[in-house]
């Protein structure tokens, strides 16, 4: 039988399935289905900065709504002071999520500002979880922006978080920066125990009915792996923080793609909504066929076989594709003009 433990943010997972943040970890009874079903760890749905600042903003209404209505009604709440609370419902049901599961699960925070980024990551610690996963993502809207005000202040981000935790830290990214794999490198530098490769966030559409923007809900699709697998295999030996892969992953064969271009683990969530949490098990059942069919004892005895690194063929790292496309477009026309 094959031996899937894979090591992630320095842990030690008994298989690389993990199940990313959305909706479904939100439920108890999911978290446990999830367990049942073999998932190796679990991201609770990310808390974002937008919340915080409602609840905050809502607090501070509730806490001043009678203020100096009457001359003997300065506050109904006193004592309490009327500065910024944290989001403690999310942070009680945090709690409960890891309580009632055995395997590892991970905190998802989305943030904006640095002194957010520390207060929560610290508030997060504080529940029990086993990691962190900390949700870079900046969507461009400014042409004066050098790349320094966003990939510096991300580093700067990271090394504050990583100096008021202890717990390992993920860094979920898009691959919209000047040089993914340098700012991926520098990330590595600065303290990130894993890059989670990538975040897939919602993206505007335009209704041509109304004139208007909306924000349909899309779930990835199949063609979406290929991405973040060439980042795995680019990065696969030249990082010390462990390499996640996400998007597009919904059965067994896509996982055993990414290990083998170099990643230790993925992350799943479209393949849970379209074919039940129960998929889980179909996916692990295939990895484990696979590996004995080819005598693969253990996950290392093939991660990043075909990685840039361990491949003799390097085109398709570079422009395989188009290569392939100039070369036919070139014989046809040798053919043609030979014909005429």
């Amino acid at each position: 039988m094959a031996n899937l433990t894979t090591r992630y943010m320095g842990l030690e997972l008994k298989n690389p399935v993990i199940v990313g943040a959305s909706n479904l970890v939100t439920d108890i009874e999911n978290l446990k289905r999830i367990e049942k079903a073999g998932a190796a760890a679990i991201v609770y749905k990310s808390l974002f900065e937008e919340q915080i600042q409602l609840e905050n903003l809502e607090l501070h209404e509730r806490l001043t709504e009678y203020e100096e209505r009457h001359a003997e009604m300065i506050t109904l709440f006193p004592g309490s002071g009327s500065g910024p609370d944290y989001p403690a419902d999310y942070l009680y049901k945090l709690r409960k999520a890891k309580e009632a599961v055995s395997i590892p699960l991970f905190a998802s925070l989305n943030a904006m500002n640095n002194e957010t980024w520390v207060e929560y990551a610290t508030k997060i610690q504080e529940t029990g979880v086993d990691g962190i996963e900390l949700n870079f993502y900046t969507v461009p809207e400014k042409f004066d922006r050098d790349f320094n005000d966003t990939e510096g202040l991300q580093i700067k981000t990271l090394q504050q978080v990583r100096s008021a935790i202890s717990i390992p830290i993920a860094v979920k990214l898009s691959p919209f920066y000047t040089n993914p794999l340098k700012f991926i490198k520098d990330l590595d530098k600065a303290g990130a125990n894993a890059l989670v490769l990538f975040n897939r966030l919602f993206q505007p559409d335009i209704d041509v009915e109304t004139e208007q923007h909306h924000f349909p809900y899309n779930l990835s699709n199949a063609e979406d792996k290929r991405l973040p697998m060439r980042f795995a295999g680019l990065l696969h030996g030249n990082i010390d923080a462990s390499v996640c892969a996400s998007s597009g992953i919904f059965n067994g064969y896509d996982v055993i793609k990414m290990i083998l271009a170099g990643a230790g683990c993925v992350q799943i969530v479209s393949t849970l909504y379209i074919n039940q949490i129960e998929v889980i098990g179909s996916i692990l059942g295939e990895i484990e066929r696979w590996m004995d069919s080819r005598r693969y004892e253990n996950i290392d005895g093939f991660r990043g076989k075909l990685s840039y690194r361990n491949t003799k063929n390097k085109l398709p790292y570079r422009r395989a594709q188009y290569i392939d496309y100039l070369m036919t477009t070139m014989e046809i026309m040798t053919r043609y003009k030979t014909i005429i």
